[in-house]
């Protein structure tokens, strides 16, 4: 009497579980990333849950890059411009997250119970001049605080009275080994052109992008040529160049308005950010 034997049914492969997908680098940012939208208040509120506020980031040598606001939540606005879940600013190439090193939140708890849905009512529009207000001040700041006086920004918030900032919170989102790696001038300047590239085959590609996109495309390429200056300065042995020696105002206007819109009233029709107050 012979025996039957069963063949072992062959077992599917596991799919990887999608945290894991990313690259090692991705992976610790993104921990980084949500361990700051974590973080809890003196009163045990998590920062990043504030409908209303203002964030800024800041590259590898603490220069700040990028100002916004926000009344759909800082956690989600962040969520979509740390994580390429496609802000205007990633998409158009303007802001590169290769070189966010730093973020910072200003969050304005005060407006929580503000219906966003009233936009004519006075509670709102009392709430959104002061968020145009924050923004405006915290843009002032990067400014000064630039060695370009200049920063990353497709659309100069409107002008508004300077106001005082609220209690912010401000972390890295790189470890130090990633910053070591990163930090090399040769790959950021070889990051920076990439981008300055990208930017400016999305102007050829669109034709017509707003101002403050081609405006960006020059401060960007400055930064590239002050980078690139201070490695040659390093390699042949000399101090590097003073940082004023590039007058951005001198190439692209003041940075303190729009020219085309100084009160910041009229809407860019070529923002694609349309979900929030970038």
């Amino acid at each position: 009497m012979s025996s039957k034997s069963t063949a072992s049914p062959v077992r599917k492969p596991k799919k990887p579980a999608k945290v894991s997908l990313p690259a090692t680098d991705v992976q610790q940012f993104r921990l980084l990333l949500k361990q700051f939208l974590n973080e809890t208040d003196e009163q045990g509120r998590k920062w990043s849950d504030a409908k209303w506020g203002v964030y800024a980031f800041y590259d590898y040598d603490g220069e700040p890059i990028y100002v916004g606001q926000t009344n759909e939540q800082l956690r989600v606005r962040l969520g979509r411009h740390l994580t390429n879940q496609r802000t205007d600013a990633v998409a158009m190439r303007i802001l590169d997250l290769f070189e966010v090193a730093e973020v910072q939140i200003w969050p304005a708890w005060q407006y929580e119970s503000v219906n966003l849905k009233e936009k004519k009512a006075q509670a709102y529009i009392d709430a959104k001049r002061h968020l145009d207000a924050l923004e405006y001040t915290a843009y002032l700041d990067a400014i000064n605080n630039s060695r370009f006086k200049a920063i990353l920004n497709e659309k100069i918030p409107p002008i508004s009275e300077r106001v005082a900032m609220p209690p912010s919170l401000r972390r890295p989102l790189i470890t130090d080994e990633i910053r070591e790696d990163r930090s090399h001038p040769d790959i950021r300047i070889a990051r920076r052109a990439e981008t300055i590239s990208r930017l400016a085959a999305v102007a050829r590609e669109r034709g017509e992008v707003s101002e403050g996109l081609r405006r960006v495309l020059v401060i960007q390429a400055v930064r590239l040529a002050y980078i690139s200056a201070v490695r040659l300065a390093h390699v042949e042995g000399r101090p590097s160049p003073n940082p004023a020696a590039i007058q951005v105002e001198n190439l692209v206007g003041s940075v303190l308005y729009e020219h085309s819109d100084p009160t910041g009233q009229q809407e860019d029709l070529n923002d694609a950010s349309v979900e929030g107050d970038d």
